[in-house]
Order: C-alpha cells, then sequence, then structure tokens
C-alpha cells in the first residue's frame, strides 16, 4: 500500500450512454492519432465509482478532473454532470472544464461553469492551430484571472517558449504544464529538445509541471525508464513547481494503478520527507486550491 497521501491531478470520467456528452476520442471507429488502438478503454461508462475502487489501496486523498467530452454541444454538461458524481461519492474534488478561449461567448461559458460547480478551478482548451500567439484566444485567456481559474495546458517542447510568453503577459494566472509536455519520443535528441523546451517555460514563474501521462508513449515503462523524464521536471522547475498525477484510466493501458504510485514513491524516495509531500500532495493541493 502506498505510502504517502497522494492527490491525483489527472483522471478522467466518461458516459457514452449520455446524450448531452460526446467523447469524439472514444468512439468505436476513433484511432488515436498517438496512441494508436485505445479499445481497451472504450467501455460505455468509467465513473468515480470505478475510480475509487480501481486506486482504493494507493492512499488518495483528492482527485481532479480533467475534461474527458470532446464535442459536446455544450462544455458545461460535462461539469454539471461531474457536480453531480461528485455530490453522491465525493469525487472529484477539482474540475478542470472546458471552454474555447477564442470564442466570443467564452466569458458566458465560464460563468455558467462556476454556477454549475464550485469545484470549477482550472480550464482547459484545445486549441488549433498556432493558437497561442492569436489575439483572440489570448483575450479569452485573459478572462481567467478574472474569475479565479488557472490553465491546465496541453503543449509539446515546441510550443513551450510561446506558452512562456502567455504565462508572463498575464502573470496572475497560473498555468499548469500537462503530462510533462507529452514527451513523444525517448531519443535521446528528443530528450535534448524537450528539456530546452521545459527550461523555456520554466522562466514564468507562475506556471508549473504536472508529472503524469508518461506511460503514454513509453508503454513497457520501468522505474528506470521514467527517471530522467522525473527528474528533468524537478530540476528545471523545482521542487516547489511539480507534482504527479495519473492520467487514468488512459495509462492503465500500460499498467495498473498502485505501480504508478509505488514508482513516483521509489524515484524520490532519497528527497527530503517535506519534498516529497510537496510532490504528491501539499503542491497539488495548492495549485487546485483543495484545502
Amino acid at each position: 500500500m502506498a505510502r504517502l497521501p497522494f492527490v491525483d491531478t489527472h483522471v478522467h470520467f466518461y458516459d457514452l450512454r449520455r446524450k448531452d456528452l460526446v467523447y469524439s476520442w472514444l468512439q468505436p471507429d476513433y484511432i488515436h492519432p498517438q496512441l494508436g488502438d485505445i479499445n481497451a478503454l472504450k467501455t460505455l461508462v468509467y465513473t468515480a465509482d470505478a475510480y475509487l475502487a480501481e486506486s482504493r489501496f494507493a492512499n488518495v486523498t483528492k482527485v481532479v478532473h480533467v475534461q474527458a467530452a470532446l464535442g459536446a454541444p455544450d462544455p458545461v454538461a460535462e461539469t454539471v454532470w461531474l457536480e453531480e458524481m461528485a455530490q453522491r461519492t465525493g469525487c472529484p474534488d477539482a474540475i478542470v472544464a472546458h471552454a474555447p478561449l477564442a470564442e466570443e461567448n467564452v466569458e458566458e461559458i465560464l460563468v455558467r461553469h462556476l454556477e454549475a460547480s464550485k469545484r470549477v478551478v482550472a480550464i482547459r482548451d484545445f486549441g488549433e492551430g498556432d493558437y497561442l500567439t492569436t489575439t483572440q484566444w489570448q483575450k479569452g485567456y485573459s478572462l481567467l484571472q478574472k474569475y479565479g481559474l488557472l490553465c491546465d495546458l496541453d503543449c509539446t517542447w515546441e510550443n513551450m517558449e510561446k506558452a512562456r510568453d502567455v504565462a508572463q503577459m498575464f502573470p496572475q494566472t497560473t498555468m499548469v504544464l500537462e503530462h510533462a509536455g507529452y514527451p513523444r519520443s525517448r531519443s535521446d535528441e528528443y530528450f535534448r529538445d524537450w528539456r530546452t523546451g521545459l527550461t523555456k517555460l520554466a522562466e514564468a514563474e507562475n506556471t508549473w509541471c504536472k508529472i503524469s501521462g508518461l506511460g503514454m508513449y513509453d508503454h513497457q515503462w520501468t522505474v528506470a525508464s521514467l527517471r530522467p523524464w522525473v527528474f528533468a521536471c524537478i530540476e528545471i522547475f523545482g521542487v516547489e513547481r511539480c507534482f504527479f498525477g495519473t492520467n487514468w484510466p488512459v495509462d492503465r493501458l500500460f499498467s495498473s494503478y498502485d505501480p504508478v504510485i509505488d514508482a513516483y514513491e521509489a524515484l524520490v524516495g532519497e528527497f527530503s520527507l517535506d519534498e516529497q509531500e510537496a510532490l504528491f500532495s501539499g503542491n497539488a493541493s495548492a495549485v487546485y486550491r483543495l484545502g
């Protein structure tokens, strides 16, 4: 059983039976552009009930749900559903909701998310093209400070300098890099480029690194294979600006739950207890305002 209390900062729930929600990435004929065959995930339902059972020996104390619905007519419908689930099960504790930041009506969507659930603390937006540099997207991003929201950012190393510029443009808004920047290769050249990108992003003091989802491009991962990537994140951002997550149930394609937590504990086993607790729960609790 896990020793350290753990805040899981990246979990997805879904229910394909619902008519008001759309999960384009879970449709029967959909082939994931990076992961390929993810048919093992395409069950009708994965909710807090299943997650809590699956993670019950891992000392999980809080859970952050990150947008799973893609293509739904109304992004607030997912928040309404999650709030109902949280009232029934106590999970999730915080919500990273979807809002199309470049759309004219984005402020209305942000307000409706916050009215639907006090658990909404962050926004994620899968923008299209070179969206980080566009005036319209940045205008939407500027609203996050107004409503006390942070940004969970999907960003690979090629765009981290642009992300840094956005973070520095809006210093009062916390930006969280998801999945350690989605490192999509394990070659030495990619590692160098990825480190360079991380270093540029970390120049903005309001950026954080979420270490999660590393199994997506390392399907046979081991503690040894994770070590350079995890340690690079911690070296560049510092213990004080990193935390862990699992990307569950997506990373269940490559592992069961407990070994992921055990691997994290093994990797930081020589850190001080205060540092371990910061990486496992303290930092995430502060960023996502989990109390």
